[in-house]
């Protein structure tokens, strides 16, 4: 037999051993399904840590028994057992609230390829209707098209682990009358991409969202004779890249946006830090219904009273009542000069009466709240 035949043998067998996974992955969802109605209808718990540290000690044990490498498959089952628990989390979201039985369109800024494009992809994953992503030019467009309930969701980049906090989205949550009723983090990989496989010193224009640009200045800082400009978007740049096609223009995007427009990467990896992430809020015009079985974060935005220790004292009614504060962000109030806005998040559910009693006693040390809604952490 000639090499090529068994090279074509060799990929048919695996062709056939990918399917079988495939098949069993299917399989395990099926019983997934019946596990969240049980959940659902006796108000289980959705996560037992024990049982998931129980199913990864076998895991472990059989892969080393069937030689497979322990780490690749107890992280390939961790993998598994995150998405059983998001598709269980969001059935009983979707049992407690009026769940949309027409295609879900979804609003977001940029274009195919985009991150926030893989946001809304993953965060609908689970979902049974359709889901028809709308890309929009900005943020604010997002927002009215869901206030105009011309959308049903839309998702909005508040924060990433480089660049810091996205001021524009804070001043439109402000603003609006929207509710934050979901989460989503997407790893931001970002990459150098050309028309063709060019050096990277016959590079004299480099496209990106300004976002995007800050999260690579290190890279960027040892270019020379190159042009750094700020573009609506990272996919939108790639695109302008394929569209101009002048092999003197490159785009920083992510891998997905390079290969929607044909581009040749050019060099991977390059912002300042490795584990970069954006975190995304999903928006509504109405509020979410969470169980109280679900993990659960809530948002809002406050002003301290004019009064000394006032701040410290809105932080201390959430500490009394053992709610743990995970972000505390200050921002100029609009139109008010030398006041501020905090924008706070904090594990827990303002459907417990915990927290009710935690705002309640908040109020009377604000100027301003501002509850922007209770959703299931995905961190």
């Amino acid at each position: 037999m000639s090499k090529d035949k068994e090279l074509q043998t060799i990929r048919r067998e695996l062709d056939e051993i990918d399917r079988k996974i495939l098949d069993s992955l299917a399989a395990r969802q099926r019983v997934i399904n019946k596990t969240a109605v049980v959940k659902a209808e006796k108000r289980a718990s959705l996560r037992d840590p024990a049982r998931e540290s129980e199913i990864l000690d076998r895991i472990g044990q059989l892969a080393r028994d069937a030689g497979v490498d322990r780490y690749y498959a107890m992280q390939l089952f961790r993998n598994i057992i995150d998405y059983s628990v998001r598709f269980q989390t969001d059935y009983m979201i979707d049992r407690a609230n009026d769940r949309p039985d027409h295609q879900l369109k979804v609003g977001y800024q940029g274009t195919d390829g985009a991150y926030s494009h893989q946001a809304v992809q993953a965060h609908f994953s689970t979902r049974e209707n359709d889901l028809v992503p709308v890309g929009f030019d900005t943020f604010r467009e997002v927002v009215k098209a869901v206030e105009d309930k011309k959308l049903d969701f839309g998702l909005l980049p508040i924060e990433n682990t480089t660049a810091g906090s996205i001021n524009d989205v804070y001043d439109l949550l402000y603003r609006s009358a929207l509710h934050i009723v979901g989460e989503e983090v997407v790893s931001v990989q970002h990459c150098l991409m050309a028309l063709e496989d060019v050096e990277i010193t016959n590079i004299r224009r480099i496209m990106s969202h300004p976002q995007a640009i800050a999260q690579c200045s290190e890279f960027l800082n040892k270019l020379h004779d190159c042009k750094v400009e700020s573009y609506l978007d990272t996919a939108m740049s790639a695109r302008k890249v394929r569209t101009d096609a002048d092999l003197s223009q490159a785009a920083i995007a992510s891998k997905e946006a390079a290969q929607v427009y044909g581009l040749k990467i050019i060099r991977e990896g390059i912002a300042n830090q490795k584990d970069n992430f954006t975190r995304f809020v999903i928006v509504s015009d109405k509020p979410m219904v969470c169980d109280s079985e679900i993990p659960c974060k809530t948002s809002m935005l406050i002003t301290a009273s004019h009064r000394k220790g006032a701040l410290a004292a809105c932080l201390n009614v959430l500490h009394h009542h053992n709610l743990n504060l995970t972000k505390l962000e200050s921002r100029p109030q609009p139109g008010t000069p030398w006041e501020y806005l905090f924008y706070l998040d904090f594990e827990g559910n303002t459907a417990n009466p915990n927290v009710q009693k935690a705002l309640a006693e908040l109020k009377e040390h604000t100027g301003f709240m501002k509850v922007l809604g209770s959703y299931p952490s995905r961190i």
